[in-house]
């Protein structure tokens, strides 16, 4: 009778134990590039257990191509994508059936970086000088909106296509400047190469405030609570990471081991302060805001309602 109660007792452990493995939802999350401490949050609640605890079996993947996350997602190829606040309105408009169901980096990181011994002090020296650039539409919208502050056009400058080069470029002296930069990781890989420099910041300068980092998902699958449940995860880590910023940088490095090195240690201790506290809140007002910008500038025909594209899971 003991070995019976025995087996059975061990089969309903078994069996429980089947049922929690079962029970986790699975979710891919297609990151916008290889992994760095943009994804801080991310990689913590990874690595803390944060996704587990919400029953989630999270499985990220670093993309060969950049621009294809969101359009996967939109095609349902995968659950969810880090994407980009302006590239979300931009998709939308194209018709692509995305939502934001959350935010990673709350404030933007675009920037016009020049060498912090230029002669240019300020947005109106830049007439005559000559801007590299990566991606042509925003990058370029950013610079019209800057420009414009200061009596300036387009027309003022020389931009130079210098496609994924922007530090060697300007470091090189082809370029005086160069907007698209990333605050928290151009700024730190020029100082680590001996060519410090200096950021104009797009927000202070006549572009509306934005999230950086968002991610996004299907509208078929949008009001899933799993993605609440992705969200509390998230938050915790970023909790994790504020009160502990020290133990997180461990537990982010130790998700792969060539993420230890001196640009990510600088860009994490830069990225901290921009993760969003409440990585499902959303700010209605600064997405109108945002949109109305797009379509002022002309990358967007519509300024839609925000509820249809983006909104706070439960």
């Amino acid at each position: 009778m003991k070995t019976t109660k025995l087996k059975v007792g061990a089969m309903l452990a078994a069996a429980l134990l089947s049922a929690n493995v079962m029970a986790a939802d699975k979710v891919t999350l297609l990151l916008d590039w290889f992994i760095n401490p943009d994804h801080g949050p991310l990689i913590v609640a990874q690595q803390q257990g944060y996704f587990k605890e919400q029953g989630l079996d999270v499985v990220m993947q670093e993309p060969a191509d950049p621009s294809m996350p969101p359009k996967l997602v939109a095609a349902g190829k995968a659950d969810m994508a880090v994407a980009y606040q302006p590239q979300l309105h931009v998709q939308v408009d194209e018709g692509l059936p995305l939502s934001r169901v959350g935010t990673l980096v709350a404030t933007p990181l675009n920037s016009l970086v020049v060498l912090e011994s230029s002669d240019i002090k300020s947005i109106e020296d830049l007439k005559g000088k000559k801007v590299g650039y990566s991606v042509g539409g925003f990058e370029d919208a950013l610079l019209k909106a800057m420009l414009a502050r200061e009596g300036l056009a387009l027309s003022d400058i020389e931009m130079v296509n210098v496609n994924w080069s922007l530090s060697p470029s300007l470091i090189t002296g082809n370029v005086d400047a160069v907007i698209g930069a990333y605050r928290n990781f151009e700024l730190n890989q020029m100082d680590i190469e001996g060519h410090p420099g200096r950021a104009f910041y797009v927000e202070e300068l006549g572009v509306p405030a934005y999230d950086e980092l968002v991610l996004v998902v299907n509208n078929k699958d949008r009001k899933d609570p799993k993605y609440g449940r992705f969200m509390r995860a998230l938050e915790k880590a970023t909790q994790f990471i504020v009160n502990h910023p020290d133990e997180a940088w461990t537990s982010f490095v130790s998700y792969k081991a060539d993420l230890d090195n001196e640009l990510n240690k600088r860009a994490w201790a830069d990225t901290l302060t921009r993760f969003a506290l409440r990585p499902a809140a959303l700010d209605n007002g600064r997405y109108e805001r945002m949109g109305a910008f797009m379509q002022a500038q002309g990358l967007t025909k519509a300024n839609p309602a925000v509820s249809t594209y983006a909104l706070e899971p439960k």
